[in-house]
């Protein structure tokens, strides 16, 4: 069990970009949703035991994280947002050199990294620098020298940064399949990324906690709200001021808007199933005053 318990981090200058958050985690896969600058990344960096919380508490297994790190580092495995290589070594050197400083023998490392080259598809590269690596190459590294270790705690932050699609879908395959008996909070802005393997979806926006259910629970909260219409160009913009917006697509007869509105806001808008897209764009939008945000919706 992961516990975060009224966590705020403040940074210098006031900045507060974690606002007295509470989440309890056991196992299973906690899907963190948010756009840039809502606190993700400052809340799982204090979850890795990397920054202290400002104020709050952080508990792993009942053991104060905080004041002992080392107890939850042991069994961590963490992939920060921005992830440093060495570029004159190789991914296998690399991987080596992590085992190393992990504690893992020799033996046990290579053949653990063997598995995990193979498993994030760069045994035939394993050999090269990685200063020439791709971007989506780079990030396979990180997400193989997370897993070196066999972490009960998987902490990974915007993994998919880089990837193709295809990458995507194994590496989200992947955790879904490692959340079966251990911990794994996996952050992001893509609502793709988890809403195919996340069972548990915290949404945060301005570093606070907004939402937090299953994605059945966030769809019902915007059922019959999701309505698509097709409009000329100058109502498109004036929607968007007026509505959360989730697509905008322009078509030979104008612009096909998707939105959230309480009720039909045009003659011929069509009432359509929401997805987790609609939802979490909901929320994100929602005021402390729901009754408020809505209000104005449907000026």
């Amino acid at each position: 069990m992961l516990e975060l318990i009224d966590v705020s981090k403040v940074y210098r200058g006031g900045k507060r970009a974690v606002d007295h958050m509470t989440l309890r985690l056991g196992p299973g896969l906690l899907g963190l949703l948010g756009p840039n600058g809502a606190g993700k990344s400052s809340l799982m960096r204090m979850a890795a035991t990397i920054t202290r919380p400002t104020g709050g508490r952080i508990l792993y297994d009942g053991v104060d994280a905080v004041a002992r790190p080392d107890v939850l580092r042991q069994a961590l495995g963490y992939l920060p947002q921005d992830f440093g290589v060495y570029p004159h070594l190789t991914a296998r050197e690399f991987l080596a050199y992590l085992a190393a400083a992990k504690g893992i023998s020799a033996r046990a490392a290579r053949a653990r990294i063997d598995e995990l080259l193979e498993l994030v598809n760069l045994t035939e590269a394993a050999g090269r620098p990685l200063g020439g690596y791709s971007g989506g190459m780079l990030r396979r590294v990180g997400i193989a020298q997370t897993l070196l270790a066999d972490p009960r705690v998987l902490i990974v932050d915007e993994p998919t940064a880089g990837l193709d699609p295809q990458e995507r879908v194994r590496f989200r395959n992947l955790l879904s399949e490692l959340a079966a008996d251990r911990v794994v909070m996996l952050s992001t802005h893509i609502v793709s990324d988890v809403e195919s393997v996340a069972s548990d979806i915290a949404v945060v926006a301005d570093g606070r906690l907004r939402r937090r259910g299953t994605p059945e629970d966030l769809l019902g909260e915007v059922a019959g709200r999701v309505w698509e219409a097709v409009v000329g160009p100058e109502q498109a913009a004036l929607a968007q001021t007026r509505h959360p917006v989730s697509r905008a697509v322009r078509t030979a007869d104008g612009v096909r808007l998707r939105l959230l509105a309480p009720e039909a806001p045009y003659p011929d808008a069509e009432p359509v199933a929401p997805d987790l897209e609609d939802a979490y764009l909901a929320v994100v939008h929602q005021s402390d005053n729901p009754a408020d945000q809505w209000r104005e919706a449907r000026r």
